[in-house]
């Protein structure tokens, strides 16, 4: 590592969920105003620390959810019908990363989005293969570079989808991120859903066995998994970088997505273990 590397800002993972930036009951319809303010919080932090590095991802929420749960395009496509359906959850979710982009974009923020579906391949619905030399790029030259929950063809199932997850995952394992931050509605994650009265501090390595049982899963359609898959694939993660720091929380209070960004530990943090 050179010592310009060294000095660097750490690299920061921010999803805005599905459910922050889209109505999920109501198909195709995002939620403005949201999206403005998350811009605007965004901006406040990348003026302040100029060297700060990020990268968005954002679900598919009432978009991409809808016509995936009717093909079962998660599950794999084969038939023409299921091929045609392919087209429409990329086009879906297209479609609310072209809404996303312009949200930032509006904000002055220097954004580019790269999807999925052209540049990823999956092998029974993991990445198997992803060129990531164009984010890496974004990110040396200060742009600010997007990803999101996509179609991506698959060696196995013909198709998928890989969720803003799925691709974090991966991400971390190229790039080591200092912390993941995963911005939904919730405030966190809840010992006692669906009744919602008691939130989870924290969760290591250490207690997700006791913890797993009681998660739930997802209110609204969610084809990529609920609750319990987030926390199971964030625990994975946390495992194999044992520096990293996962946080769910809620991105509908103003200024926690900032706070967040600026290192505020809000929600459910999920780590490694402390030693002693």
């Amino acid at each position: 590592m050179t010592a310009a590397q060294h000095n660097q800002h750490p690299i920061i993972f921010l999803k805005l969920g599905g459910s922050l930036i889209t109505d999920k009951s109501r198909p195709h319809t995002h939620r403005p105003q949201v999206l403005q303010r998350l811009a605007g919080e965004i901006k406040s932090v990348l003026d302040e620390q100029p060297d700060y590095r990020l990268i968005i991802g954002h679900g598919s929420g009432s978009f991409g959810h809808v016509p995936a749960k009717r093909y079962g395009t998660r599950q794999g496509v084969h038939t023409e019908e299921q091929w045609r359906g392919f087209a429409e959850v990329w086009f879906e979710a297209s479609s609310l990363t072209r809404i996303v982009i312009e949200s930032l974009a509006q904000a002055g923020l220097p954004v580019i989005a790269l999807s999925p579906s052209a540049s990823a391949i999956s092998q029974d619905g993991r990445v198997h293969s992803w060129e990531l030399k164009p984010i890496i790029a974004a990110l040396q030259k200060g742009l600010l570079p997007i990803v999101h929950g996509d179609v991506v063809f698959d060696n196995q199932r013909g198709g998928t989808i890989l969720s803003t997850e799925d691709l974090f995952e991966h991400l971390a394992h190229v790039l080591v991120p200092e912390r993941i931050l995963l911005a939904g509605i919730e405030p966190g994650v809840w010992a006692d859903y669906p009744a919602c009265t008691k939130l989870i501090e924290e969760i290591t390595t250490n207690s997700l066995p006791h913890i797993f049982p009681i998660l739930g899963g997802s209110a609204q359609v969610d084809v990529t998994g609920g609750m319990a898959s987030k926390v199971q694939q964030s625990m994975a993660l946390v495992e194999r970088h044992p520096g990293l720091v996962i946080q769910i929380f809620s991105g509908e209070r103003p200024g926690n997505v900032q706070n967040a960004l600026k290192g505020e530990l809000l929600g459910t943090i999920l780590h490694a273990p402390t030693e002693g």
